[in-house]
């Protein structure tokens, strides 16, 4: 038998409050925290992910859902 999965679904469970990481990159760094396309530059969530709490943690989650879509 194959393994079991626990949870099919984790993303919508770890997404809490949709877009609070956009709006805080965007209180902290204006438009120089986006792209041209709008998403958020790498960079800045490297930056954010050294933090700790929530902001620290939402781009942690950012970087791995970056890694799942290719």
């Amino acid at each position: 038998m194959g393994r079991r999965r626990k949870n099919r679904f984790w993303i919508q469970g770890a997404i809490k409050n949709e877009g609070a990481l956009r709006r805080t990159v965007q209180r902290q760094y204006g438009k120089k925290g986006f792209t041209k396309r709008g998403t958020i530059k790498v960079e800045v969530l490297r930056e954010l992910s050294k933090k700790g709490g929530k902001t620290g943690r939402r781009a942690r989650l950012a970087l791995t859902l970056r890694k799942l879509r290719k």
